[in-house]
């Protein structure tokens, strides 16, 4: 018989072998045989108790290492893009081991937050313990919950924050992180998804109160998975950042290029000029110029701040606040043209004739200072009569010139015919302690124009120069109307007494004869709202299918590289194409092209929805002390569960439920997009002018829920009062017929599908 081993011999035995570590391999290892296998158990059970050793289910390993094969969370890539791993199930008392994956060239993309089986060896590196090779993916990204904690006795609950969540979330004892009664955390599916019950969750992040001034903003960057905070290599490196010098570049210096911007604009990173064209063949003619940071010097391919860049895709804007694409050291110093200060620009010259057409271009890197950083609200003060002192010494030789280029491509702009919509925006307005102090609509002045056209001019001539140079790029590409779409428009212009031609192909002034038609009637804000949602969502992409909206062949986004990574891409192309540096577009850049395509296209939409939802919660709080109040709206959406209303006052969108639009069955038609009563016939349709009541506002959720008062000039019909869809206490003969056919509908479908798994006799 073999001799028994010592309890070290074991432990490391169990080390070397970490797939073969059941007590049936261990005997085998040693030759363990008879009675001496008890004396083996005994061992094991001390190495165990001792914390050495932990049994799982057969088996015996190592707490404070991890399995050959074990269940991992995927992390974001680092600066370096390398790609690690979490474990999913780790009970050691050092640190959680950190795994790099080593994918093979086969394996499939994987994206954070993933759950993956991998099969792990132990390394000895700086940053990782563990190499891990994937074996399968399990399922998809897990499932989180952002929402307020309500502790009980079992432990409590999660009531999410987004108002479309119709759950809340169980969080047993034990899974809380020690959350605090209504404090804002993150929770994370616990167990398999149950269609009965309520789904149960573990707190995985604590975020404070949610009442906080700064909680809205930070809910919905939580909520959407937007990076807040830069690694800490990134900032090392824009914080080393040296202004640039004029070598190799275009002494642009003595040039008046002045910004324009809102007038707390944090960044500049366009600046204009326009003067009459001198050359007697163009006479009538503008030239302007469009000056652009030149961000590409300092963001350099496949550097961090490249690497994190790409991954935030662009800058979002909050009312309380901006998450940069860039640390602040270069977007709010070395990239912005600030008054007064040397900066580096790549610039587009463009020459126009008198009637606002390009007919030529070209560009330089150059180098610029600004005399002035001027706000929209001054410049169109100034050229309406009333200059503030500074503005009175630009006047003649700046923006005077501007207007009159800008009075140019107004005729183009004509000519063109891009979609003409006129949708005010919205202006939160917050105090100093955060909380809405007021609710506005933009003005859109003529400055606002004159720099919206010249951006565009500047993007056109990218888009054309990178063409010319058969330089590789991302396209600003929007797509024309799906026929659904267009049919779903044609609707509501129809029912609103409009026409909208059939049977032709589509161009943007076929629209705007629409737009025309209501232009100033009470249907305008009902067409504008509705032709925006029939067209398409633009995207960034490498192939040139034109851009819609603005009835252009060929448009790329150029003018704002602090905070769109495409226009980035587009400057390093225009580097490349004119031979500028070897800071141009790299091969990885353009092997990658398609991908970042799809990724920043993604992230913009990330950021709208989660500019959009705050502001859906700051009006929820700006409107939270007027619940009981009416207000009048117009109806925007319906859908089968209720009526969706845009108030007059703040433009804010609320919910008015089925319910409270009466005691009948309503019939909803999603053609029409309209709903119509049983019994007494009553319509509801897009566009119908309404007055409501405010029944609730919710600021965490941002929701809203309506009482109807009036609709189209005449009193509603009283609400049931009752939470059911079609109300309660009988409601009329019609919407008697309407319950019992959908119930009796309901139960011949059950009976059928009884009958048909009932199983064949013999």
């Amino acid at each position: 018989m073999a001799k028994l081993p010592s309890k070290d011999e074991i432990l490391q035995w169990v080390a070397e072998n970490p797939t073969k570590t059941n007590k049936r391999d261990i005997a085998k290892a040693f030759r363990i045989k008879g009675q001496a296998r008890i004396d083996l158990k005994r061992m094991l059970r001390e190495l165990q108790a001792d914390g050495h050793l932990e049994k799982r289910r057969k088996t015996f390993r190592n707490p404070d290492a991890l399995p050959p094969v074990a269940l991992c969370e995927v992390l974001a890539p680092d600066a370096d893009g390398d790609l690690f791993a979490r474990p999913l199930e780790w009970e050691g008392e050092a640190a959680e081991p950190r795994i790099l994956l080593s994918l093979a060239k086969s394996d499939p993309a994987l994206a954070a937050g993933e759950r993956i089986l991998a099969r792990l060896q132990e390394v000895k590196d700086e940053d990782h313990a563990y190499v891990g090779c994937l074996i399968r993916r399990i399922g998809s990204n897990p499932v989180r919950v952002l929402g307020i904690f309500r502790k009980s006795a079992e432990g409590g609950r999660i009531i999410p924050v987004d108002k479309k969540a119709d759950k809340e979330w169980l969080v047993p004892d034990g899974a809380t992180n020690d959350a605090r009664d209504g404090e804002l955390v993150e929770g994370e599916l616990a167990g398999p998804k149950s269609r009965m019950g309520l789904p149960r969750a573990r707190i995985v992040a604590r975020l404070g109160d949610p009442s906080a001034a700064k909680a809205v903003s930070l809910i919905a960057i939580h909520q959407h998975g937007i990076p807040d905070d830069f690694p800490d290599d990134v900032i090392a490196q824009a914080d080393a950042a040296k202004p640039m010098g004029l070598k190799g570049r275009q002494d642009l210096r003595d040039m008046p290029l002045v910004t324009i911007d809102p007038s707390d604009a944090r960044d500049h990173d366009d600046a204009v000029f326009a003067h009459a064209d001198d050359d007697p063949k163009n006479e009538g003619g503008h030239v302007v110029w469009v000056a652009i940071a030149d961000v590409a010097a300092f963001v350099t391919p496949g550097s961090a701040l490249d690497k994190e860049a790409r991954k935030r895709g662009n800058s979002s804007y909050f009312p309380d606040r901006v998450v940069p694409m860039l640390p602040d050291r270069l977007s709010g110093d070395l990239c912005s043209l600030h008054e007064g200060v040397a900066r580096p620009v790549i610039a587009a010259r463009m020459v126009l004739d008198a009637k606002g057409k390009k007919i030529s271009h070209s560009f330089v890197r150059g180098m610029m200072k600004s005399p002035a950083s001027l706000s929209y609200e001054e410049v169109q003060a100034a050229q309406d009569g009333s200059p503030n002192e500074r503005c009175a010494e630009l006047m003649d030789v700046v923006i005077a010139p501007l207007y009159e280029a800008y009075e140019a491509t107004k005729m183009a702009r004509a000519r063109r015919q891009p979609l003409d919509l006129d949708l005010p925006e919205r202006r939160i307005q917050l105090s100093d302690d955060g909380k809405v102090a007021e609710v506005a609509f933009k003005d859109r002045l003529d400055a606002h124009k004159l720099i919206e056209e010249f951006m565009v001019l500047a993007n056109v001539a990218a888009a054309e120069e990178l063409n010319a140079r058969k330089q590789p790029l991302l396209f600003r590409v929007h797509e024309e109307p799906s026929s659904e779409k267009l049919d779903a428009l044609r609707e509501v212009a129809s029912a609103s007494g409009f026409n909208m031609a059939k049977g032709q192909v589509l161009k943007t002034q076929h629209l705007n004869q629409l737009l025309r038609a209501a232009k100033d009637g009470e249907f305008a804000e009902l067409i504008n709202i509705s032709t925006l949602r029939s067209m398409q969502q633009a995207f960034y992409g490498s192939d040139n299918y034109g851009h819609f909206g603005l009835a252009l062949r060929n448009y790329a986004h150029f003018t704002s590289p602090i905070r769109r990574y495409a226009d980035l891409l587009v400057h390093r192309a225009l580097i490349r194409g004119h031979g500028w540096g070897n800071d141009g577009l790299s091969e990885n850049d353009i092997a990658t092209l398609d991908d970042t395509g799809i990724q920043i296209s993604m992230t913009e939409r990330r950021s709208m929805m989660a500019e959009r939802d705050t502001t859906d919660r700051y009006l929820a709080a700006f409107l939270n002390d007027r619940v009981g109040n009416s207000f009048q709206g117009r109806i925007s959406g319906i859908a089968k569960f209720g009526v969706f209303v845009k108030l007059d006052d703040t433009g804010a969108d609320g919910l008015l439920p089925i319910r409270s639009l009466g005691r009948e069955f309503f019939n909803y038609d999603a053609d029409s997009q309209t709903l119509k009563g049983s019994e007494t016939g009553m319509l509801v349709a897009l566009g119908m002018r309404v007055v409501v009541k405010l029944a609730e506002a919710v600021p965490v959720t941002g929701g809203l829920i309506l009482e109807l008062l009036e609709i189209d000039g005449k009193t509603a019909p009283k609400s049931s009062g009752s939470g059911r869809r079609y109300g309660k206490g009988g409601g009329g003969k019609g919407a008697g017929k309407g319950r019992k056919s959908a119930r009796d509908k309901a139960k011949k479908t059950k009976i059928k599908k009884k009958i048909e798994r009932r199983p064949r006799k013999g």
